[in-house]
């Protein structure tokens, strides 16, 4: 257990300097719970109502890509996260739910476009919509921290597994 402290110690080091640039901009990178949470939010990523990747959002995927390389015993979820504004969309997605999804899934692409060597097996998308906001949705600070995007970094624990059959 000790080993895998230090990898997800070594692996936030990682990220945070990869993304040094970002932090500025609405990127947050912490450990918890034995695993490397990477909370980009959607004014880093997103324009507003939308699930294309801004300019900005591009060049941090590309960078967390690198990393995600280079550390194969990763698994990787990408969350979705919006806040309780009405979307109201005409296309596919109809609400903040599908816009949260969508937004993941872009995420996903992205970094499978920017790491041809991350096997899809090890990475996964999904959307919360407004359900697991970070912060109240009563200010426009509150609601800007829930429009996010986390990517979720879990180190794959089939050693630790291993030796507790033993």
């Amino acid at each position: 257990l000790a080993d895998k402290e230090r990898e997800i110690e070594q692996i936030r080091s990682s990220v945070t300097e990869a993304l040094v640039g970002f932090a500025d901009k609405g990127l947050q990178i912490e450990s918890r719970n034995g695993k490397v949470y990477v909370s980009m939010e959607s004014k880093l990523m997103f324009p507003s109502a939308s699930w294309t990747v801004s300019n900005d959002g591009v060049k941090a995927i590309q960078k967390l890509a690198k990393v995600l390389e280079e550390n194969p015993d990763l698994n990787i979820v990408v969350e979705g996260h919006t806040d309780n504004d009405a979307f109201n969309g005409s296309t596919a997605v109809k609400d903040n739910w599908d816009l949260s999804v969508m937004r993941a899934t872009s995420i996903v692409k992205l970094i499978l476009q920017y790491g041809p060597k991350i096997d899809p097996i090890r990475i996964m998308a999904g959307g919360h919509g407004p359900f697991m906001p970070r912060a109240t949705n009563e200010t426009k600070e509150g609601k800007a921290q829930n429009r996010r995007t986390e990517i979720i970094l879990t180190p794959k624990l089939s050693e630790v597994l291993e030796i507790l059959e033993k």
